[in-house]
């Protein structure tokens, strides 16, 4: 058996037709969903992009103890353990904080690729070709940035620039490089004499996430006429009416529809390939995605605050078993990242390291059990939620200053969009949750545990 996990980036739930989306076009992925075991609760357990990646590749739950910040020399690494069974491993990706020195991610694997050149990638140097930001489309410096924050976004933008004259159309993109790359890989794998033809591969590609710039006809497969601003591809983050308005969120929202569309567009060519080599039949693939994106939900544009709410957190999940076992059904458990390893593994009836925290679906998916826990807790710098099936509780651990995010509390049945804080109508809900995160914070092991 085969293990395959594509990963779409800053992927929102409610962007997809499998999900309830009724006006972007994701019909590959729509089609996917219909061969696999749709998850309606899954949630990341650490935020953002290197957090979440941490709780896959691990199996634990780090959020109170371990944020944004390079692998341990004793974490026990999915990838490695799979290696040690003798599967070819591979991590194709384009997501460059993967790449940096000081990350290192790449343990494991027998084969990395890294595509190059996304969002602020050092990659394309200033020396080699100079841009002007004053000349580009689709950025503005807003007039209320602090001096230093104007040269960090100016000098942002510009790496940004310099990274997209080497982008010429579609097959440029990196999406299609990831992709084709991938593809490749998967035909050398069926081809090969020698070694192992297991396989893991962990395709993991950046879009959507900012910028959203999609190529044509993605530009403008969403726009509606007679906008005339600026086509932000990538606003600086902050509160809507200070660095963004209304009018260019709107299309901004619809740059970054597009850019899902595309993205479903070549995940899907990935999934042709697939059934086409006949992996269909022994191969576990998932789709995933580490977290959503806010726009303008509760007043913000991008991750400008670690606010948990419904935007950010609730993430697509698809799980596709060999021979169909599932196809077409959906799980209603609560699910989080930190169970992927175990599920894999338990899938392939390899043992769970004694240091995963999480648990594995199968049990869910055959029936044993109805559940695997009442909570979902979660984290990201400072901020803290803990998820029900009826209530999320949002709260916020040493925060200082006017931009502290006071406690929330929302009934998810009667307000799935978080409109409306009841913390003052049902302070004992609060409470009970609060005492369930710390409760379980306390069960974690590994080191030192502060909220």
């Amino acid at each position: 058996m085969n293990v395959i996990v594509i990963v779409a980036d800053s992927l929102r739930i409610d962007h997809l037709g499998c999900y309830g989306n009724a006006w972007i076009q994701t019909p590959h992925l729509d089609r996917f969903a219909q061969e696999a075991v749709v998850f309606d609760h899954y949630y990341p357990e650490n935020l953002p992009t290197i957090p979440t990646r941490t709780s896959w590749w691990t199996g634990r739950y780090l959020f109170p103890f371990r944020g944004w910040r390079h692998l341990e020399h004793d974490d026990v690494l999915l990838s490695e353990v799979l290696w040690d069974q003798d599967y070819r491993t591979a991590l194709i990706t384009d997501v460059y904080h993967l790449h940096k020195p000081e990350i290192h991610f790449g343990r494991g694997f027998d084969e990395v690729y890294f595509v190059r050149g996304q969002e602020y990638d050092r990659y394309v140097p200033p020396g080699a070709v100079t841009v002007r930001l004053e000349d580009s489309p689709h950025h503005r410096l807003p007039e209320t940035l602090p001096e230093d924050q104007k040269q960090l976004w100016r000098e942002r933008y510009e790496q940004y620039l310099r990274n997209q004259t080497r982008i010429q159309g579609e097959e440029d993109t990196y999406i299609a490089q990831v992709v084709t790359a991938g593809l490749e890989w998967l035909d050398r794998q069926m081809n090969r004499r020698h070694g192992s033809k297991r396989f893991f591969l962990w395709l993991d590609c950046f879009d959507p996430h900012e910028p959203w710039d999609p190529p044509e006809p993605y530009a403008s497969l969403y726009a509606k006429p007679g906008y005339t601003g600026l086509d932000l591809v990538d606003p600086v983050p902050g509160r809507v009416g200070e660095t963004i308005t209304e009018e260019e969120l709107t299309r901004t929202l619809e740059l970054y529809a597009g850019e899902v569309t595309l993205v479903d567009k070549w995940i899907g060519l990935f999934l042709d390939r697939c059934r086409e080599l006949g992996l269909w039949e022994n191969t576990l693939i998932v789709f995933t995605t580490d977290h959503g994106e806010p726009f303008g939900d509760h007043g913000i544009v991008r991750k400008c605050r670690p606010w948990l709410h419904e935007e950010l957190v609730h993430s697509p999940l698809l799980l596709h078993l060999p021979e169909g076992t599932g196809a077409g059904t959906r799980c209603e458990a609560l699910v989080q990242a930190p169970d992927l390893m175990p599920t894999i593994l338990d899938f392939l009836g390899l043992p769970v390291p004694e240091t995963c925290t999480g648990q594995s679906w199968l049990p869910l998916l055959r029936g044993e059990m109805e559940k695997l826990r009442d909570y979902a807790f979660m984290g990201m710098g400072r901020a803290r939620a803990v998820y029900t099936q009826e209530w999320a509780y949002l709260l916020e651990v040493r925060g200082r200053g006017p931009e502290r995010c006071p406690a929330q509390l929302y009934h998810r049945l009667s307000d799935p969009r978080q409109q409306k804080n009841v913390l003052a109508e049902h302070p004992e809900v609060a409470r009970d949750l609060e005492l369930a995160l710390y409760r379980f914070r306390e069960k974690l092991p590994f080191g030192f545990r502060h909220l």
